[in-house]
């Protein structure tokens, strides 16, 4: 690939902005704020990705993802480069990628309870933020397990409609 007719860093954040996260494909990892920067390294296109904690079980598969859905547009020569520092937050998430899991039913990360407690102290502190509902909006909500589907997520239940739902934990 010359510099001529390489395709344009929009054109290729558009690219990457439909790559689904392999845990929740309702959600893009564009939209889930860990690919970082997109350059060019002379002929190769760099991807800098920060995974949502080190441990991810799901990073090999977006890192194939990725690669995969470059290639498909014809980028030859891709390097992912994997950046811990600063680490993740949900603050990286999109408002869009947050209305998705809310749609897809899974609570997006709350800065601040109902109570007014910031959502960040309950993983080192006593008790839960209160998560509204992503179903029915109600705030008469409680968590059942600390984990959910996936490590990331926190499971809850509405005392309102009775359903069981995620919560994307604040990080």
């Amino acid at each position: 690939m010359n510099t001529l007719s390489r395709p344009e860093l929009d054109q290729v954040w558009q690219w990457l902005d439909a790559v689904p996260d392999p845990e929740i494909p309702v959600i893009s990892l564009v939209d889930l704020g860990i690919i970082r920067e997109v350059y060019y390294e002379e002929d190769t296109l760099v991807v800098v990705v920060t995974p949502t904690y080190s441990g991810c079980p799901a990073t090999t598969v977006i890192n194939e993802d990725i690669e995969a859905a470059l290639r498909a547009q014809g980028i030859e020569q891709v390097r992912l480069e994997r950046q811990l520092s600063p680490p993740w937050s949900t603050d990286w998430m999109s408002e869009r990628g947050k209305e998705r899991l809310r749609n897809y039913g899974i609570a997006p990360p709350v800065e601040q309870s109902t109570d007014g407690k910031p959502a960040r102290i309950w993983l080192r502190a006593e008790g839960a933020p209160t998560v509204p509902c992503p179903r029915c909006n109600s705030t008469r909500t409680e968590r059942v397990s600390q984990f959910g589907s996936t490590p990331c997520k926190a499971n809850y239940r509405c005392q309102d409609c009775l359903e069981p739902f995620d919560y994307f934990k604040c990080i």
